[in-house]
């Protein structure tokens, strides 16, 4: 069973429009879902999905958050198990190339680590897709 999801996106915006929008609670409410989180190492965070996205809630804690690096746990609603997130930016000539992580999902287990899995797979690629609507509409960068 794999165990690390990866995605790897380039925008076409500055740097810092980016790490922003995936750093900062207010950002990452209009894109994403609402959030209680700050980048800050020992943050304890909650991201809590409205009624129409299946009223979920993912807390953890940020472990890293460097320039351009930010790493946190990821505990879904409903479940004990740790994984882990990472998000790094880099600038290229085309503007800034982001990678994404989602680790440790083989610590569900037996299906239900492949379901997850698959969940998690899935729901990064929509992710994904609101913060480059988000990037292009909302902060209109790039």
């Amino acid at each position: 069973m794999k165990d690390i999801i990866k995605k790897e996106t380039v925008f076409n915006h500055d740097i810092d429009k980016v790490w922003n929008a995936i750093s900062k609670a207010e950002e990452i409410s209009t894109w994403f879902i609402k959030a209680d989180f700050k980048a800050e190492k020992g943050y304890k965070y909650t991201f809590t999905a409205s009624e129409d996205k299946g009223c979920i809630t993912i807390n953890g804690e940020v472990k890293a958050a460097n320039p351009y690096t930010l790493t946190y746990t990821w505990v879904a609603q409903n479940t004990n198990v740790e994984t882990t997130v990472t998000w790094v930016l880099e600038t290229v000539k085309e503007g800034t190339k982001l990678y994404l992580e989602h680790s440790g999902i083989s610590n569900y287990e037996g299906e239900t680590a492949i379901k997850m899995f698959e969940s998690f797979n899935g729901g990064w690629d929509g992710c994904i897709n609101l913060l480059t609507d988000y990037l292009k509409e909302t902060v209109h960068a790039g």
